[in-house]
């Protein structure tokens, strides 16, 4: 049996209707990725040679609800009439068929007679329109006009959701640049005091990793980073505390160099290393310990922070992990929130805990996943 990639590399489709449908799924993966930008003036430009040829058109025009976006396909003399016989369906939002003096030009050979005018919507509100202009507005073009608008549509919906997405995450980090304590601050601040007679050259080394954790903390750019640049910032946090806990705190780190490269979201590893020190090891009597363990799993990196702390009540953790608007602890359903929206329900924080048996928590990241990067 012939696999489908070999019959592709020979140019066998089928019938004619199996041809026609490549063709058309081709052209409309083409469109895709442009719209998927939002309804803008640089999305519009790419995408409407796509559309045209999904449509067979002489010339498509693409509107927001100021004015012209973009034009393809010639007569371009008729440009300055998609804003105009834009207002009936901006209005009303429905398909209109445009003729006479609305679209009516000087030149002679110009076979433009009529315009199909469809809107585009996103949350059920018109926010554009997909113009068609043609010699002739046959039942079928319009059908096809209409077909064309709702899918495009659908691709600026995405948009909008992708948009969405990035603000809650936006906000997501800036409610956890919220909590960096100024209890911590103030601690940090008084361990390095602490040196300043003693060893000037420690305390040096320690302002410049705190700088360090509070710059990578407040950067304003980006919604991923790499776990490298996570794992360096934890470096500089860890190495504060170490000063301010002594001999109480040991922590072991072992990171497999390939996994390094890996993309994460901001600020998802970070908080739970400071949980670890904050909710486990500070209201321990005795030594603490804390590990942080990151190994290449095929097409995954797997990330296991582990303290011997105090613990806590599973029941409480799985209420946390489910938003309990009454739960103290932001942090760790903000991060569960985060991986899951960024990776999918299957890439939530795995907490494994009791009182007094400390607190183990697993991040399953995959080494690849689309639209995620730096």
């Amino acid at each position: 049996m012939s696999s489908w990639g070999a019959l592709l590399r020979r140019g066998h489709l089928g019938t004619e209707a199996d041809r026609a449908t490549y063709r058309t799924l081709h052209t409309a993966l083409l469109a895709s990725p442009p719209l998927r930008m939002g309804l803008t003036a640089v999305a519009a430009e790419r995408s409407l040679k796509h559309l045209r040829a999904l449509l067979g058109a002489t010339a498509v025009a693409m509107t927001d609800t100021t004015g012209l976006l973009a034009w393809d396909g010639g007569r371009s003399h008729h440009a300055t009439q998609p804003a105009v016989i834009s207002a009936g369906t901006l209005a009303h939002g429905r398909t209109t068929v445009v003729d006479g003096a609305d679209v009516a030009c000087g030149e002679a050979s110009c076979v433009v007679r009529q315009a199909i005018v469809a809107p585009l919507d996103v949350d059920e509100k018109v926010v554009g329109t997909l113009q068609v202009f043609t010699d002739r507005a046959s039942a079928g073009l319009v059908r096809a006009t209409n077909e064309v608008a709702r899918w495009v549509s659908g691709q600026l919906e995405l948009a909008e959701l992708d948009a969405s997405r990035t603000r809650l995450m936006e906000a997501e980090v800036r409610a956890l640049r919220a909590q960096i304590s100024p209890h911590f601050v103030y601690n940090s601040l008084t361990a390095i005091a602490s040196f300043t007679r003693t060893d000037p050259e420690r305390a040096r080394e320690l302002l410049l990793d705190l700088a360090e954790f509070t710059r990578y903390s407040f950067r304003r750019h980006g919604e991923f980073t790499t776990l490298a640049e996570e794992l360096r910032s934890i470096e500089a946090y860890l190495v504060i505390e170490k000063a301010r806990f002594g001999d109480r705190l040991t922590v072991t780190v072992r990171v497999a160099p390939e996994v390094l490269p890996v993309v994460v979201p901001f600020l998802c590893l970070q908080p739970l290393v400071e949980n670890a020190v904050q909710h486990g090891i500070e209201g321990r009597e005795g030594d603490g310990e804390i590990s942080i363990l990151a190994q290449d799993a095929d097409h995954e990196c797997v990330v296991t922070i582990e303290d011997n702390g105090v613990g806590e009540d599973p029941e409480r953790v799985r209420r946390v992990l489910a938003g309990d608007p009454g739960s103290d602890s932001v942090g760790l359903a903000n991060v569960d929130e985060r991986l899951r929206t960024a990776f999918g329900d299957d890439y939530g924080l795995v907490v494994e805990t009791a009182p007094g048996a400390g607190t183990k928590v697993v991040v399953r990241l995959p080494k690849f996943r689309p639209g995620v990067h730096v």
